[in-house]
């Protein structure tokens, strides 16, 4: 139980430290919009509870996918498919900068103070 603590006290480091750099706010805000909408849209289509249907949209996204939930309706289906390209894109992106952030690495981009190339 401690080791789970501890490694719950880094991922909230990593997110302080990582708040600061203004791609990694984007894909936090990006990757809670489509979570959103998709509970929404799943709430509103399937008929799902708003538990079931934010449960569905995290697995979904996060490619966990259990199956025990499925979309029934054609347009439940085919927005998944998007959702599944977009919303895995997403995740990946923002996954990658908290592991960033976890093992302290910071690219030139990543600086808050990186200054935007000049053109001679």
């Amino acid at each position: 139980m401690l080791s789970f603590l501890l490694n719950i006290l880094r991922l909230f480091k990593a997110i302080i430290r990582s708040w600061r750099i203004p791609t990694f706010r984007a894909t936090l805000s990006l990757a809670g919009i489509l979570l959103l909408t998709g509970t929404v849209f799943y709430h509103r289509t399937e008929g799902w509870s708003w538990i079931d249907s934010l449960y569905f949209s995290t697995t979904t996204m996060s490619t966990v996918g259990f199956g025990d939930l499925t979309p029934q309706t054609n347009v439940g289906k085919l927005f998944t498919v998007v959702y599944i390209f977009v919303g895995v894109g997403v995740f990946v992106a923002l996954f990658t900068q908290l592991a960033r952030a976890l093992l302290k690495i910071e690219g030139p981009a990543d600086s808050p103070t990186a200054k935007e190339p000049t053109k001679d």
